[in-house]
């Protein structure tokens, strides 16, 4: 779903106007340690599985229902890598919206894996190398997000 019913009633209350909105984001890695990233149907721009906390809704409770409703993945939430925010993290839609995101980032496991489109917010998936992840997306999370918690230092000669 594009807009929560909840954000669309704000929405018609003060139009355009900045909104602070309290949102998670999933770190999710493949076999080889490779993080997930979804491509947004309506923008065309690059992200990790992300999205509102809705009324009620506890950060991980959000976490596991948007990584679903965008990538059909059943996901669990292993550890909080931290919590961004501030004008770096302020967007404006193609629609003249302005948000500026609070985000707690998670580290997910994945429970079922048939990865698809669910609610048609992503129109391409993609599996990045942790090194290259920050330069694909629009907003500057912090590299460290993206190491692979099992992953091995490179040993130089």
């Amino acid at each position: 779903m594009p807009i929560s019913d909840y954000l669309r009633e704000i929405r018609g209350l003060v139009g355009h106007r900045l909104l602070l909105l309290p949102s998670v984001a999933a770190v999710i890695h493949d076999e080889h340690g490779d993080v997930l990233l979804v491509k947004s149907a309506a923008e065309g721009r690059w992200s990790l599985p992300a999205g509102g906390i809705e009324p009620g809704e506890t950060p991980e409770e959000a976490v596991r229902r948007e990584v679903a409703e965008e990538t059909g993945l059943a996901v669990r939430s292993t550890r909080l890598l931290g919590v961004v925010g501030g004008q770096d993290y302020r967007v404006t839609y193609q629609n003249g919206d302005r948000v500026e995101y609070t985000v707690a980032v998670f580290a997910c496991t994945v429970d079922q894996a048939e990865l698809t489109a669910v609610d048609g917010e992503v129109s391409a998936f993609d599996w990045v190398e942790p090194s290259t992840v920050s330069e694909r997306l629009d907003l500057p999370y912090p590299g460290q997000f993206f190491h692979h918690p099992t992953a091995q230092p490179t040993r130089g000669n």
